[in-house]
């Protein structure tokens, strides 16, 4: 039995979410994100202005009119959500935790697929998969996906990215579009997501807080490693020891960026508390430029 607070947070942010999928990106989303291919539909009379490329000869020739071959887009996609869920995941300075960022951006990619009638599942990972949704249709699957996210209790608290992407490349033997949302805290992923970004369509989504790059002056805390247990004493009134903390926390962020863009991804940023509305926008019009 879910509690009530637990379901009000879920219908929050299925409202709000599925008015942004519905609002801004739904065109987009449906622009961007094709189908596997055409299937043939039918051969009519050539008409000005069809393409010449599609004139089918053979049926031109039999009835001495120019015929042409109709397609039609095969429209049906596998959306896939991977999430870390791993101890980092749970920070939150702010309002809203990197978990609670994490669930309602995959809900926007749920609904948005939803919308589309295709389908969307989901991978949860910390340092190995934790649970596994398949793909399916429907607003009831993806309410149950954000309460996946949400309050699911993972078994370790490490990540490791490599051991979720091969994971996927087994169960997904179709072409899919593929979300890792998470902190990239990790390492020795970079070959694993070049040669899942072969099979499928791969886009990071990478999050982080505040904190993770600015400490506040509050003085003498205690701080402990969410994933390796491990604590040490800071005093934070130390400026030297502030600006050297920001220094140390922007030059890792910068080389997790750099390890991305080396496997050709497309990346969307984005921090906890903050509006995220502009740069998934963003996202789809780079797409659409490509396109």
């Amino acid at each position: 039995m879910i509690p009530r607070e637990y379901l009000k947070k879920i219908r929050r942010i299925e409202i709000r979410t599925n008015r942004m999928a519905q609002n801004l990106l739904a065109g987009a989303y449906h622009s961007v994100f094709k189908g596997r291919g055409m299937d043939f539909e039918e051969v009519r009379e050539y008409q000005p202005g069809d393409d010449i490329r599609n004139i089918d000869w053979n049926v031109t020739a039999r009835t001495g009119n120019p015929h042409i071959k109709k397609y039609r887009e095969e429209r049906e996609l596998s959306i896939m959500v991977l999430v870390d869920v791993s101890a980092s995941d749970q920070l939150g300075s702010g309002t809203q935790s990197k978990k609670e960022l994490a669930a309602e951006v995959a809900s926007v990619f749920a609904f948005s697929a939803c919308r589309n009638s295709d389908k969307v599942g989901l991978i949860l990972y910390s340092d190995q998969v934790e649970s596994f949704v398949p793909p399916r249709k429907g607003r009831s699957h993806v309410f149950r996906l954000i309460r996946e996210i949400l309050y699911f209790r993972p078994a370790h608290k490490g990540t490791r990215l490599k051991n979720a992407l091969d994971y996927l490349n087994l169960v997904m033997t179709r072409p899919a579009v593929v979300f890792v949302i998470s902190d990239f805290l990790d390492e020795g992923f970079e070959k694993a997501l070049r040669v899942t970004n072969q099979r499928h369509d791969v886009i990071a989504v990478s999050i982080f807080d505040r904190r993770e790059v600015e400490l506040p002056d509050v003085g003498v805390i205690s701080l402990e490693d969410a994933e390796t247990g491990d604590w040490m004493e800071v005093d934070t009134s130390d400026v030297r020891l502030r600006e050297a903390f920001q220094k140390r926390a922007l030059s890792e962020r910068a080389a997790r960026r750099r390890v991305l863009e080396r496997t050709g991804l497309d990346i969307i940023e984005l921090e906890t508390g903050k509006p995220f509305q502009l740069a998934l926008k963003s996202f789809f019009d780079r797409r659409m430029r490509r396109r």
